[in-house]
């Protein structure tokens, strides 16, 4: 007996959007490992149990949005992907907006685009885009997709903590830190766009020592030396 194919799909909740946004976030698309996103990770991620995370990967699935195989794992659809990457559009609009028009901190705005991402209509996003200035990227550094949920490739980053010894890079980005690691991060001076010099580490992947803007001196856990993205300036 052949099965149908869905040939509709309900409507996204926002619990399916906030699955599928993480889903995209974990996605490794320039890895080599064949299998997709785990359950376990997802679960780790959204602070919910394994057991409800394979229930609603059950349910997204069904609906077309991604394919989940229990032993491979999971990735998004077409259908899927464009609204993780809407998500991703309109939480990266939102937080430039709260922070270049309502005044908050780069510590601030993730709570908040988390809530508001989900209730805002495209015409509205559009506006704040455009008033904005249409940038490209938000304040900590994330590219902002376009409206049909591309990513425009920019310069190679690499991670800080892979950077050598007394080489000047620019910080370009900051991935996935809390708003306490922020908060210690605007402390020392870093900003998008700063100076940063490794002057010593550890070893045994130690602290670093860092100087910030030809300023002084700060200490830099490794973990998040990984998270911080730099490029190198053009000779």
């Amino acid at each position: 007996m052949s099965v149908q194919k869905k040939t509709t799909q309900q409507a996204p909740s926002r619990a399916w959007e906030d699955y599928l946004k993480t889903i995209y976030k974990l996605e490794k698309p320039n890895s080599n490992e064949e299998k997709g996103v785990q359950t376990k990770d997802v679960a780790e991620r959204l602070s919910i149990s394994q057991a409800s995370v394979t229930n609603m990967l059950k349910k997204l699935a069904d609906e077309d949005y991604l394919k989940y195989e229990p032993y491979y794992g999971v990735s998004l659809t077409e259908s899927g992907r464009m609204i993780a990457m809407k998500m991703v559009r309109n939480h990266r609009i939102l937080e430039t907006y709260l922070v270049e028009r309502l005044g908050y901190s780069w510590d601030e705005v993730d709570e908040e685009a988390e809530t508001l991402e989900h209730f805002l209509s495209d015409k509205l996003v559009e506006r704040m885009w455009n008033d904005l200035g249409q940038p490209t990227h938000d304040p900590h550094g994330s590219p902002i997709p376009n409206v049909n949920g591309v990513i425009t490739p920019n310069q190679a980053l690499n991670p800080l903590a892979e950077t050598a010894i007394n080489q000047a890079v620019t910080l370009q980005r900051i991935k996935n830190r809390s708003p306490q690691e922020l908060r210690y991060l605007a402390s020392i001076g870093m900003h998008i766009g700063a100076k940063i010099v490794i002057k010593n580490q550890a070893p045994f992947n130690g602290p670093l020592l860092i100087e910030v803007d030809d300023a002084q001196f700060h200490a830099l856990d490794y973990r998040m030396a990984l998270a911080l993205f730099v490029a190198t300036p053009e000779a």
